[in-house]
């Protein structure tokens, strides 16, 4: 699973965002052609936040951080290695934003 972080967006004209916006969309017609896409789904900027013992319920994610969660995408790759090299070429990159590759463990009920 690609975890999709951070990226300076705001500073995009609206000109500039549709160029960027169309690399996201030849990023993963490429991921999908290679037949390694599974699922991919951009995160709306709401939601809720539920922590400890007591349930203390917060809003958020905040937009304006770093850390927030703007997408996943779900490839097929062999291992770690291979999917950190797909990863690489992710438009989100250009925008100092991050790509956290993390493998999905499998679990038998």
């Amino acid at each position: 699973m690609l975890l999709f972080r951070g990226g300076n967006f705001r500073s995009l004209s609206p000109q500039e965002m549709q160029i960027h916006m169309q690399r996201w969309f030849s990023w993963m017609d490429s991921l999908q052609t290679k037949g390694i896409l599974v699922g991919s789904e951009p995160l709306q900027p709401i939601g809720r936040q539920i922590n400890g013992k007591n349930k203390t319920i917060t809003n958020g994610p905040f937009i304006e951080s770093k850390e927030m969660i703007g997408g996943y995408t779900i490839i097929n790759a062999t291992n770690l290695d291979e999917a950190v090299e797909i990863s690489k070429g992710c438009p989100i990159l250009e925008m100092n934003g991050n790509v956290e590759v993390r493998p999905i463990q499998k679990v038998d009920r």
